[in-house]
């Protein structure tokens, strides 16, 4: 599902059920010392779609540790994204040649929880959303905006070291291209010697999900 919005130089892999029996490498053990059973699930299969997206990119399968924030650590010339929620489990990966950051984020298509939609957006935001909500009123967009946010930190964090707070994005969503924007108030990453201040990425209902990616190429607009 999620390989539908990403671009080609992307190798995704995802499944709607845990592979309960999926390997771990040694180097992965620390990070599933103190973890519930369910969490291990999500851990390990998300890792087997990991390295199953490796081998379609050639490259032998390896360990994905976690680092001290529990963001994961790539091998030598792979960059990647991995995400979980229930029901559903996808990593994205590419090779840094082809790309500067990929992030997915993926969510149950579902309201927000009370509160949620107001801790993460401006209202200039919220009216964009009342807006979309008139025409396309079968979508949760808080939902959906939440998600793009998701995946836009997931492509900020790993090329700039620092955190992006949900308010130092201001999203837009185009419904009939399938794409966001995301308008950056603060510092973006370098790419390519320039530092946009909007970041572009797609989105689609499927499944009952909300999937949302965002690829940045090396020398070309971001995806």
């Amino acid at each position: 599902m999620m390989q539908q919005i990403l671009p080609s130089a992307v190798a995704c892999v995802d499944t709607t059920a845990d592979v309960l029996d999926a390997p771990t490498a040694p180097e992965e053990a620390a990070a599933l010392e103190a973890c519930t059973e369910p969490r291990r699930r999500e851990f390990t299969t998300t890792r087997h779609c990991a390295r199953r997206a490796m081998a379609a990119l050639g490259v032998p399968p390896a360990g994905i540790p976690s680092g001290p924030k529990g963001e994961p650590r790539w091998p030598a010339g792979v960059i990647g994204s991995m995400t979980h929620c229930e029901g559903y489990r996808a990593a994205a990966l590419s090779r840094t040649t082809d790309l500067h950051a990929v992030g997915i984020d993926a969510e149950p298509h579902r309201p927000l929880p009370p509160g949620v939609l107001d801790s993460i957006s401006v209202p200039s935001e919220r009216e964009h959303l009342r807006s979309l909500e008139r025409e396309f009123p079968e979508v949760h967009w808080g939902t959906v905006m939440f998600s793009a946010k998701e995946t836009v930190y997931k492509v900020f964090n790993p090329l700039t070291g620092r955190w992006l707070g949900f308010r130092d994005a201001r999203m837009t969503f185009d419904p009939a291209a399938g794409t966001f924007r995301a308008r950056l108030l603060v510092p973006g990453p370098d790419v390519d010697g320039r530092r946009p201040a909007w970041l572009t990425g797609h989105w689609a209902l499927r499944g009952g999900l909300v999937l949302t990616a965002l690829a940045l190429r090396r020398g070309r607009a971001a995806r």
